[in-house]
């Protein structure tokens, strides 16, 4: 499956300002350390001194710091400029944004009860000061006087685009709005801040309440001994004497039913997955999806959109909702005919295997391996010994070497927020400090589901005062056992390239504004350079590079990298159906155009026969447990989509590698990492233009789908 990708999705929201002058020390007394200057290595977090009860107050100053900010802005009683209205405005908030960005980044990797519980408190606090900063007339006027009356020509290309973001931010804001309706929009954002804050906690708690214990060996199947271990591990975690525990995390469930030859089992597993938010207990999240889906609409209609994802989208490269669904629907059909021939092939081979019964949901992944074995001779588990965590960590570092020069050392004198943290210091290859990079690899019940990266401090570099990056990558994979180190799957392998292109894309930024640094793009760009990434993973050149057996050393075989590739190209269908079905669920909920409540089964189900879903797949993320989409005031909503939308970039970059003769090209890797290093400075499209002379083709995408 896609990683998720999780780029400070809350903080992204909140946060409107950018680290740049020094921040004034005068906060000693308080003897917190998130308030200090921060004397560590590279002016990383001193997470080895913060504690629980360190965030509220630290959040009270620097939100008072911030107001005062924008009060000087509003105060000022020279005429509005450039520099002194929409640059203050950029640097203002430093405090409020160095807090946030360590809150938010350990409260989705290793949140607790207290955190929890403050970020709901937060949720409303926060949503009303942006409210207050965004609604502003009084700053506005100052805002659309330096847009209507500064002449562009003399302003730098960035801060041309600064100005034109900043000024149509608070025209989407809803600054027009008066009385009755801006008190109703201030009313909006607040519930949807706590609602959407409520959705993910309440995913969070179904993924950690599931468990499945299983008491007979053979219910294991052909399940790896890491992972029969880990299981084991997991049981005496909950309480048993013997037996193996299974959970809803990626690294559990998904061996689980793939291995087991239990269908009884296979389906419960697969059930306690497919219905979560959806078991009308505490955590049930179908009336709160009513209700965000209604406060969109009409937050939208407020602001003069017909729809949720209109006014999402007018700031995106697809610009419309048909555009959207029309590239999806060139898509759609023939991926849905791959799913269905992968279908019959598997139900065949149940029948063969002496199977009686329909072929269901919960056996899809079951036989996938199973014909894949018949028809490739490839066990997917074959490929486990050669993914050791630590050689596919080692094989992103070595391609980004190759590519771009960089090396990295690792740090042990840098605090991390949890011992399984890995720390390194990135350095170009003159020897120059670039950027630090955190990786965070095992799943863990104080950590949200998926992967993804965040941002700890963006890059900047306004007043000559340039800042280095500080970047998180946050996986869920197997935690090594007392016998057998940490092995991945294909699938999980290709997540850690994935995530990196991220990290990459926040450590190359070379911009001066935070607000356009690194993955500060349009949401339909930002998965292309992490996505690209996973062109370079199974090209036989990069595996030989890194995929070397843990036990022996052995480089992997030709003869099974054939053989993986092969079987990788059975059951594209069903990730893509999977997947789109996700996307096409998203634009339909934000597509709604008035505020009738919804019946969140009977709406699913309608949209997905119509489209054409076999019953046999679900959509990737159920409406219940889409965090995408509806666990952050904004996130992914009407931007799930934009995974396949990358696609059709990445294919196509990745084109200009072969194009040049060698997928390590030096020159077009040199403008490859040009183009990210300007990150939301220029148009996504233009960017890309740059990069590749013309805009991208769909055949390589096409091609790489086995469609054309």
């Amino acid at each position: 499956m896609k990683p998720t990708y999780f780029i400070a999705l809350f903080s992204a929201v909140l946060l409107l300002s950018c680290q740049s002058k020094e921040q004034k020390v005068t906060h000693k007394t308080y003897n917190n350390p998130l308030l200090d200057q921060w004397n560590t290595p590279f002016g990383v977090p001193p997470f080895d001194k913060i504690k629980n009860e360190d965030y509220k107050p630290a959040f009270d100053i620097a939100l008072k710091e911030h107001k005062d900010d924008i009060e000087a802005i509003i105060n000022n009683s020279d005429a509005p400029t450039f520099k002194n209205t929409i640059e203050a405005f950029e640097v203002s908030g430093k405090l409020l944004t160095k807090v946030s960005n360590v809150f938010y980044n350990i409260e989705s990797a290793n949140t607790n009860d207290v955190l929890k519980k403050l970020s709901g408190t937060l949720a409303p606090i926060l949503s009303a000061h942006y409210d207050d900063i965004n609604l502003n007339k009084n700053l506005f006027k100052r805002v659309k006087s330096v847009y209507e009356n500064t002449d562009k020509s003399k302003l730098t290309a960035p801060q041309q685009k600064l100005l034109e973001d900043i000024y149509k931010k608070f025209v989407r804001s809803g600054v027009a709005l008066e009385g009755k309706e801006e008190a109703r929009l201030r009313e909006i954002n607040n519930k949807l801040a706590a609602l959407t804050d409520q959705f993910g906690k309440n995913v969070l708690e179904e993924t950690n309440s599931f468990e499945l214990h299983v008491t007979d060996k053979k219910d294991l199947g052909n399940l790896p001994s890491s992972l029969v271990a880990l299981a084991a591990d997991e049981a005496k975690k909950r309480g048993h004497e013997n037996g193996w525990s299974f959970t809803l995390q990626r690294p559990s469930i998904n061996p689980f039913l793939q291995s087991s030859p239990n269908r009884k089992l296979r389906q419960k597993m697969f059930l306690g997955y497919a219905m979560r938010g959806d078991n009308d207990n505490k955590n049930d999240n179908k009336a709160i999806i009513q209700e965000i889906v209604q406060l969109r609409t009409e937050k939208a209609n407020l602001l003069g959109y017909e729809s949720h994802a209109d006014l999402i989208l007018d700031n995106a490269m697809a610009k419309k909702p048909e555009a959207v669904l029309k590239f999806m629907d060139q898509l759609w059909n023939p991926v849905l005919n791959m799913a269905k021939e992968e279908r019959k092939a598997m139900a065949e081979f149940m029948k063969k295997d002496g199977v009686q019964g329909v072929f269901n949901g919960s056996d899809w992944r079951h036989y996938v391996e199973k014909v894949r074995k018949e028809r490739y001779n490839f066990d997917e588990e074959e490929m486990r010994p050669y993914f050791e965590f630590n050689a596919v960590k080692k094989g992103v570092f070595t391609l980004a070497n190759k590519l771009f020069g960089l090396t990295f050392k690792e740090r042990n004198d840098i605090p991390k927020w949890h011992e399984d943290q890995q720390v390194f210091e990135v350095l170009e290859a003159n020897g120059k400090h670039l950027g630090i990079i955190y990786m965070d690899f095992f799943a863990r019940e104080s950590k949200e589901g998926g992967a993804w990266m965040n941002e700890l401090r963006s890059q900047s570099n306004v007043n000559g005062n340039f800042v280095t990056p500080i970047v998180t990558n946050n996986f869920n994979f197997p935690r090594p056992t007392e016998n057998e180190p940490s092995l991945l799957s294909f699938s999980e392998a290709e997540t850690l390239f994935h995530e990196f292109g991220h990290a990459l894309h926040g450590l190359f930024s070379n911009v001066t504004y935070q607000s356009q640094s690194g993955t500060n793009v349009p949401r339909d760009f930002v998965e292309f350079p992490s996505q690209v990434m996973e062109n370079w993973m199974s090209e036989p050149e990069v595996l030989k590079l890194y995929a070397k057996h843990y036990k022996t050393g052995e480089v992997i075989p030709n003869a099974l990298i054939k053989k993986m590739n092969d079987a990788n190209s059975f059951n594209q269908g069903f990730a893509n159906v999977e997947y789109m079905a996700a996307a096409y669920l998203d634009m339909y909920w934000h597509t709604l155009k008035d505020i009738e409540k919804r019946d969140v089964h009977k709406f699913e189900a309608k949209k997905m026969k119509e489209l054409g879903l076999i019953k046999e797949i679900l959509p990737r993320y159920r409406s219940t447990y889409f965090n995408h989409i509806f666990s952050n005031p904004v996130g992914y909503s009407s931007g799930y989509y934009s995974y396949k939308w990358s696609e059709v970039l990445d294919a196509d970059a990745f084109q200009a590698f072969k194009d040049a003769g060698s997928i390590f090209d030096q020159e077009t890797a040199k403008k490859y990492r040009n183009m990210l290093s300007q990150g939301g400075s220029k148009d996504g499209m233009e960017l890309y233009k740059e990069f590749r002379g013309a805009e991208p083709s769909i055949d390589p995408l096409l091609e790489k789908l086995g469609i054309k």
